[in-house]
């Protein structure tokens, strides 16, 4: 469970449905199978909210590291947990690329941990239960199919196998694929501080509201979230920031900037927390400004 959840291809949901369908083969009531997938989807999820209540954004990156979900699964993750907060963790494991991150923000962002539990709890026991339900509903055609699976012996282990590899390796393309299309030069946080010193750069922060309000952004930046709303001068130097691993927003927003005939626009290098890292300064809302918000 704790692998499945981290984004890692552990096969927690095939083997619920396996368990369902021999159960009611057997004739064994599906109620512990549910009790135990949901107590263990929330154990793996509570070391997961943990880690981000501990880590933060470090654990955040990592996880996309070491995850087959595209690099943009962090900024995608922050919008809909900023907008929809923890209720949107009872539909997190069926949204590809949510789940994955989902609890870890989670304990990033402070949300208390009863509520946490509550709706991360109920988000477990569907899950589990949508699996069960697959098992006991073809329960005949699991069995069906594990008995062609036994009678192949062990190439039936070498069909599984060459399975998960295709897997992996379909996802990792996806990831590479995605990583290519981002691929382009970007600007140091050094160039950057020269840039604002001799001029007026535009600087475009593509980060959620929650995430700007949160920690500040750097001066004179303004926020975005669609490229088709900007209307942004061609002579002048554009720098885009988030704070994702590998810069994806702030690349894919870069890519569509481009496309509209700007040339002059590149993602920061390392986004909000290399500016930070460089002992630079931040604005934020008047304190009035956020109560009253």
């Amino acid at each position: 469970m704790i692998l499945d959840q981290g984004g890692l291809p552990f096969p927690a949901y095939p083997v619920m449905i396996v368990a369902a369908a021999l159960a009611t083969n057997a004739g064994e009531p599906l109620t512990p199978i549910l009790f135990a997938a949901t107590l263990g989807a929330l154990c793996a999820d509570l070391l997961w909210f943990v880690g981000g209540r501990r880590f933060g954004a470090t654990l955040l990156k990592l996880m996309c590291r070491v995850s087959l979900s595209p690099d943009s699964c962090v900024g995608m993750t922050r919008r809909i947990y900023g907008r929809y907060g923890a209720p949107s963790l009872v539909i997190a494991k069926y949204v590809p690329g949510f789940a994955a991150v989902a609890t870890t923000l989670a304990g990033e962002s402070g949300t208390r941990l009863v509520r946490f539990l509550l709706y991360d709890g109920l988000g477990a026991m569907l899950w589990a239960c949508g699996a069960i339900a697959l098992g006991a509903i073809f329960h005949e055609a699991v069995e069906v199919m594990l008995d062609e699976l036994e009678q192949l012996g062990h190439i039936a282990v070498l069909l599984l196998l060459g399975g998960l590899v295709a897997f992996v390796a379909f996802k990792w393309w996806q990831r590479y694929r995605f990583k290519m299309r981002i691929r382009m030069s970007r600007i140091s946080v050094a160039e950057l501080k020269d840039l604002l010193d001799a001029g007026e750069p535009t600087i475009l922060d593509v980060r959620s509201r929650e995430r700007r309000a949160l920690s500040g952004w750097i001066p004179g930046s303004v926020w975005a979230d669609d490229a088709a709303s900007l209307d942004l001068p061609k002579d002048r130097d554009i720098v885009v920031y988030c704070d994702c691993p590998n810069d994806a927003s702030a690349a894919v927003m870069a890519q569509k900037l481009k496309q509209r005939g700007l040339t002059r626009v590149r993602p920061l290098a390392g986004g909000i927390d290399a500016w930070l890292a460089g002992g630079h300064p931040v604005e934020r809302e008047p304190a009035r400004e956020r109560a009253s918000a």
